[in-house]
């Protein structure tokens, strides 16, 4: 990977470290009792070659901080059962960019005052985060697994636009093709923003008035 790819990759990490805890740990709402997360490749096929373990590519790289976010959403991040150094960090990262567009959705609806996003919407969101941050994660560290094949099935219609749920929104936009080299800056009015309350704010100010 170049170093100008390494440079944009940490600074896309950066921003979801950034924006969980400003924006949405402290409006971070309540997640139902998960019934238990999926087996990582590892788990699933004890018997078969471990793929790379998280304890050199998540401990001690960048990629730890979308590790450490998911850690904070409790029984959200539906994490591996068997959950430890031994699990595949390639599933450690789809399962954790889930579980963060999981509660960013659900919090920003909140927030916002919208009802709370129907299960399809939620889908795609799950979909599209898991898919898109494994693809850079693969294409850094050379460590495939079948998490790696995880498709945006949903529907891509479904998936929030910045101007509708913002934190949601550019987290799956910026996240789309980050290393093409046109994608978009990691600088945007939010930028500007301490809290939800502001977040919502310019969004009423930009909706039409009936």
């Amino acid at each position: 990977m170049r170093p100008r790819d390494e440079v944009t990759v940490h600074q896309l990490l950066g921003r979801i470290s950034y924006f969980h805890v400003l924006f949405i740990e402290p409006a971070l709402a309540s997640a139902p009792a998960a019934a238990g997360g999926e087996l990582c490749c590892n788990h699933r096929t004890p018997s078969g070659p471990a793929r790379p373990d998280a304890g050199g590519l998540l401990a001690h790289g960048a990629w730890a901080v979308l590790d450490e976010v998911a850690a904070t959403l409790g029984t959200w991040a539906g994490r591996c059962p068997s959950h430890g150094p031994a699990c595949c960090a390639t599933c450690r990262v789809a399962g954790s960019a889930a579980a963060v567009a999981d509660a960013w959705l659900a919090t920003e609806h909140r927030a916002y005052q919208r009802p709370e996003p129907h299960g399809p919407m939620r889908q795609a969101c799950r979909e599209a985060a898991a898919a898109r941050l494994t693809r850079v994660f693969v294409h850094q560290h050379h460590a495939p697994c079948p998490a790696a094949q995880v498709g945006e099935t949903a529907g891509a219609w479904l998936l929030p636009g910045t101007g509708e749920l913002p934190l949601t929104g550019e987290l799956l936009a910026l996240w789309r093709d980050p290393l093409s080299g046109g994608g978009s800056p990691v600088v945007s009015w939010l930028n500007h923003c301490t809290d939800l309350d502001d977040i919502r704010r310019v969004l009423d100010t930009r909706r039409p008035t009936p």
